[in-house]
């Protein structure tokens, strides 16, 4: 007798990364601050608490919160289905015994990509609203939330506006899923064959395993990303017709190449808390999935 795969909602992860992100949203908002601020002369450069200690004394409190409509929005999209996607595939590949590991990264690539696409206009929408504040008052977007933003990009710049810095958006989220899911997966499946080091300590199933793979799998994905996360991020927050080849060179010409790895630190202290939230709350909502609905979770004859 073995076990049925549990078959869980498509939108289940979505709704995990976006309680994450709940959470997680004024390190984002600090993240995409440092990537679009205009380089200040001198080797002084703001950091994250700088950057939140700004905008909470210029703006109030509510204001590390700026944008958070468009970071639900985006992780209904986007997150809904990278993580949806690779759930599905993981399910099939899976079928028959367990998959091999380069069958998985290539899973979590190719979701990547469909929730990049998917969550495209979204991410747009994030980028500009948190951004603004760094912004000369002429040159803000204001817009008030993401449904009037939407309306507000489609009307001023088309329905080909909602897809500008897709190339990049898609790469970083082939990246992203990649290195974040594939290398939690990896991580998770290393741990529970193989006791740790040193203290000889076999990890559970559970809470400890949940959240040491996270932090492993956050360090990963943020180093990996942090190139295409940049670009993304001065893409989307420009004014008029911009080419990546343009903003790389540009940048490289002004700030030189650490500019790839701009907002690392507020980017990986965001990224490390969010993904260890966003797989914990997933978990704890597939795992409550099995309690109420014990039916998806029934055993094969053979």
């Amino acid at each position: 007798m073995g076990k049925r795969q549990t078959s869980y909602p498509f939108w289940l992860g979505g709704v995990g990364a976006t309680m994450a992100a709940c959470c997680t949203h004024p390190l984002d908002l600090a993240k995409v601050r440092m990537q679009t601020i205009h380089p200040a002369s001198g080797p002084v450069h703001p950091s994250t608490l700088s950057i939140l200690r700004m905008t909470v004394r210029e703006s109030g409190f509510r204001s590390l919160y700026t944008g958070l409509s468009a970071s639900v929005l985006r992780q209904m999209t986007y997150s809904l289905v990278r993580l949806g996607a690779y759930e599905k595939m993981k399910a099939s590949l899976s079928k028959d015994g367990p998959a091999p590991g380069s069958h998985l990264l290539l899973a979590a690539m190719l979701a990547g990509a469909l929730g990049g696409l998917a969550g495209n206009p979204a991410d747009i929408l994030l980028v500009r609203m948190t951004s603004d504040f760094v912004r000369p008052p002429a040159e803000r977007y204001n817009y008030s939330n993401a449904v009037s933003g939407m309306v507000t990009l489609v009307r001023e710049e088309g329905a080909h506006g909602m897809f500008r810095g897709l190339g990049t958006n898609m790469t970083r989220a082939v990246l992203m899923n990649g290195s974040q899911v594939g290398s939690y997966d990896l991580f998770k499946t290393m741990m529970l064959r193989n006791p740790i080091p040193v203290i000889d300590y076999q990890l559970q199933d559970g809470l400890l395993l949940h959240a040491i793979s996270s932090v492993l799998a956050g360090t990963v994905a943020t180093t990996v990303c942090a190139p295409a996360d940049v670009l993304r991020s001065r893409l989307m927050s420009a004014h008029g017709v911009s080419h990546p080849l343009q903003v790389l060179t540009t940048a490289l010409r002004e700030e030189g190449p650490r500019f790839l790895f701009k907002g690392w630190t507020p980017a990986f202290i965001r990224l490390g808390p969010n993904t260890v939230l966003m797989f914990v709350f997933f978990e704890q909502l597939k795992k409550g999935w099995r309690t109420l609905f014990p039916a998806t979770y029934l055993t094969d004859s053979g």
